[in-house]
């Protein structure tokens, strides 16, 4: 491959990046591991579950994840508009997201029978019940 073609993509890449995200922070790569670990220990239980990889489960996972970011990128360009030099509205995002993330790995450790102490399962039945509740509140 020519080294020009090579340097322009990587070029391209960077300018992206940081339109996108005002730059890739250690806080994008901490979320981007969170979000592969969150989507193979989900793989791994359904496998275990027994019930079987679901190519339109497995879209919209990939999807979702990609919305994240979709929304990410919304609130650095919110944090431009006003004038947030620190990020604070794209970093409230990904810690949103990363709080969900790191719940949803949490939930499939246990899907795969590893062990997770009493108060951790406690408060992710406190949580869904929560969001159950929510949900039906919305629908009414």
């Amino acid at each position: 491959m020519n080294i020009l073609v090579l340097q322009s993509a990587s070029g391209f890449a960077g300018v992206v990046l940081a339109f996108t995200f005002g730059g890739w922070s250690d806080l994008l790569n901490i979320f981007l591991v969170i979000i592969i670990i969150d989507y193979i220990t989900g793989v791994l239980a359904a496998i275990k579950d027994k019930t079987g990889l679901n190519s339109k489960i497995g879209f919209w996972g990939i999807t979702r994840k990609a919305l994240m970011f979709l929304v990410i990128l919304l609130a650095h360009q919110i944090d431009i508009i006003l004038g947030q030099d620190l990020g604070v509205v794209k970093s409230g995002a990904i810690y949103f997201y990363m709080a969900n993330e790191l719940i949803s790995i949490t939930e499939n450790y246990g899907r795969l029978g590893l062990p997770l102490p009493n108060k951790v399962t406690r408060i992710i039945k406190i949580l869904k019940n929560k969001e159950n509740q929510d949900d039906d509140k919305d629908n009414s």
